[in-house]
């Protein structure tokens, strides 16, 4: 029996991304100076996608268990990246764009788990 829905479980799986999201944009933000530093990004959005995608469209079709459907995320080098005279491949104004955004992203992953542990404390509390 499952105590919470897979909807906490996935906002869950969403929070540890933003997590790591965070710690790879610090990471770059400090190595701007670095020499040679490459600048390394996450690829949660990738793995959900893939499981997305890898849907059953028949019945007959082979079940996809080897799909990575948890969500997790790995860091991987950008590889598509500019290099600058020292070979550093961090770009300061994006990755503070994209901070910007992981913060938001956040919030709104926080806010809406605590609308579900609020709506769980509503029904063991019985309404009142």
């Amino acid at each position: 029996m499952k105590l919470f829905s897979d909807t906490i479980s996935t906002l869950e799986n969403a929070i540890n991304y933003s997590n790591t999201k965070q710690k790879v944009i610090a990471q770059n933000i400090a190595n701007v100076d670095t020499p040679n530093y490459k600048a390394k990004d996450v690829t949660f959005k990738e793995s959900l996608s893939n499981a997305i995608e890898a849907t059953k469209t028949n019945a007959r079709h082979i079940d996809f268990t080897g799909t990575n459907t948890t969500g997790s995320s790995s860091i991987v080098t950008k590889s598509n990246s500019v290099y600058n005279n020292s070979g550093n491949s961090v770009d300061v104004d994006k990755e503070m764009t994209e901070l910007a955004t992981n913060q938001i992203y956040y919030n709104a992953l926080i806010d809406r788990i605590s609308g579900k542990f609020t709506s769980l404390e509503n029904v063991i509390k019985g309404g009142r």
